[in-house]
């Protein structure tokens, strides 16, 4: 299994920007996905996940200006995210709990990291 985080980029603030995560390889389902995020010096956070129900859950940081969504079909999920800020400068991950085989318990993926670097 694999993700592919993708859509980082430099944006001044106020703009946007978003990010995709692709889950790929052999796999029965993927079911809870989250966006996490590192800046320098400091720990990795939780931004936002998403249920395969599409239940979803932001950090208090970003409520109102990001939205998670995800296209089960292309096991795909994306982080819209508006009105950056210079405090949302980081590298975002995306982590996936995989239903590998039918008699294995879910795991847990990570993908690379996107950087996403908002000037003031």
């Amino acid at each position: 299994v694999q993700l592919q985080a993708s859509g980082g980029g430099l944006v001044q603030a106020g703009g946007s920007l978003r990010l995709s995560c692709a889950v790929s390889g052999r796999m029965l389902s993927v079911n809870d996905v989250g966006w996490y995020r590192q800046a320098p010096g400091d720990q990795r956070e939780l931004v936002a996940t998403i249920t395969r129900a599409d239940t979803t859950n932001y950090a208090d940081a970003v409520k109102g200006r990001f939205a998670i969504s995800r296209d089960n079909a292309k096991n795909t999920v994306y982080l819209q995210m508006n009105s950056l800020k210079p405090e949302d400068t980081a590298v975002y991950f995306c982590n996936a709990r995989v239903k590998v085989t039918p008699w294995t318990p879910s795991s847990d993926f990570w993908g690379q990291g996107t950087q996403v670097t908002v000037s003031s």
